[in-house]
């Protein structure tokens, strides 16, 4: 008599089961919501009580990034490691869109000035963390290829990170450069940060002799905008591949299991 191996409980069938956002929404929306409101509840009384900004966002935003993990880990025992590494890097990208969009606000709408319109969390805003970050989300992205999600979105999301990932190791290197020019004239107490990247207004495409006043510099924006524009842009075009790439990878695999 033959026997056949049972699949893990929810393995195989989860898959067929969920589409994209079924695997976003938690499974425990009631304490998520808990969660969310207590961290609100943190962030209003430490700003009552005059902490600045980041202060009073860096507990709620420990607390997201926690349950980030922790779902993380449940997941791959219920939907395996690529499902559960996906939702996790959509997760926390969406959330570091968050801050991106923070930061259009304060300038576009709220009219601060560009040396103020740091975002939520003002002390990440930092060339060491863009960099660190980015180089981490393609580094993940690169794992979910090797876990099998290859697909025409995913190759653009893909293509799109590594591209993004070059702008923020361009803009570090440049930052370090600087940095060395000014303590050797002993301004070690000056900054180097909000330099421009390869795009944008005064970025490597405008003021290069290969580019500079050629038919590149009419592409709208692309050599006039302002460098907080041009990473809100770059976090938006990344992290929708990276929902469509997911929703298609998903689809896909609910087409082979239904076949």
């Amino acid at each position: 008599m033959s026997t056949t191996a049972l699949p893990r409980p929810g393995a195989s069938q989860a898959p067929t089961a969920l589409t994209l956002w079924g695997y976003l929404v938690p499974r425990h929306l009631g304490t998520a919501i808990i969660l969310a409101v207590i961290a609100l509840g943190m962030g209003i009384v430490a700003r009552s009580m005059g902490f600045p900004l980041w202060r009073s966002v860096l507990p709620g935003t420990i607390l997201f990034g926690s349950a980030i993990v922790i779902r993380w880990y449940h997941d791959r025992s219920t939907y395996g490691p690529l499902v559960a590494l996906m939702v996790a890097l959509i997760s926390f990208q969406s959330g570091h869109g968050v801050e991106h969009i923070a930061q259009w606000i304060q300038y576009h709408l709220l009219g601060y000035t560009l040396r103020v319109s740091t975002g939520l969390i003002s002390a990440a805003d930092t060339e060491l963390v863009h960099f660190v970050w980015n180089w981490g989300v393609l580094l993940v992205m690169l794992r979910l290829f090797w876990l099998g999600m290859r697909n025409p979105w995913a190759w653009m999301m893909l293509v799109w990170s590594i591209a993004h990932t070059g702008e923020h190791t361009y803009l570090y290197v440049r930052h370090l450069m600087v940095l060395d020019v000014l303590q050797s004239f002993g301004e070690a107490t000056l900054t180097a940060q909000g330099l421009p990247g390869i795009f944008g207004r005064d970025g490597w495409l405008a003021r290069s002799p290969l580019t500079a006043g050629t038919w590149v510099c009419t592409i709208p924006g692309l050599t006039t905008a302002t460098r907080l524009d041009v990473h809100f842009w770059w976090n938006v075009g990344e992290t929708a591949l990276m929902f469509v790439a997911a929703h298609t990878h998903i689809s896909h695999q609910r087409q082979r299991s239904a076949r």
